[in-house]
């Protein structure tokens, strides 16, 4: 359960530190090419969803959409993941990491009215839209959910069972 909290906690710090020095640091739009045109830090803020949706709903609209349903599933995974101890050490991760990031991402949205976006990679045959380390988070916790799902018969690490005392 430590571990698991611990996990959410870190994944939540480490965006909302990342995004306060963007905030600080960086103006509207202000392009920063760290690497050539493949690693590009922006400050945009997203008042949607990724990719923008849901930026044109209404108020009420937009805050049952993008807060409220949101605070439901992020609750629902957390008790799922601290009360049911049948899931792998890759699943919990996994969920632990999309948790983290929903919260970065849901706290912006609640405090800012929007989300702050600033990275942007293109690095060939992997190029992104603008994104966050929330985003980062949410995306690698699902890429090893469905890795663990996809192989869990393969390799002890999918398989084997946390066991949370």
């Amino acid at each position: 359960m430590i571990l698991i909290l611990s996990l959410v906690l870190l994944n939540v710090s480490c965006d909302q530190i990342s995004k306060n020095v963007i905030r600080q640091l960086i103006e509207p739009y202000e392009r920063i090419e760290v690497f050539k045109d493949s690693f590009v830090i922006t400050k945009v803020e997203n008042t949607g969803a990724a990719y923008s949706l849901g930026e044109d709903l209404g108020p009420a609209l937009k805050v049952l959409l993008l807060q409220i349903l949101p605070i439901l599933v992020l609750l629902i995974l957390l008790r799922q993941i601290l009360i049911k101890t049948n899931y792998s050490r890759a699943t919990i991760i996994g969920l632990a990491f999309i948790i983290g990031g929903g919260i970065g991402n849901l706290f912006d949205r609640i405090m800012y009215g929007s989300v702050t976006d600033f990275l942007i990679l293109d690095l060939g045959i992997i190029k992104t839209e603008i994104f966050n380390m929330a985003d980062a988070s949410i995306m690698f916790g699902s890429v090893l959910v469905v890795l663990t799902a996809l192989f869990n018969k393969k390799g002890s690490f999918f398989r084997e069972k946390a066991s949370i005392e």
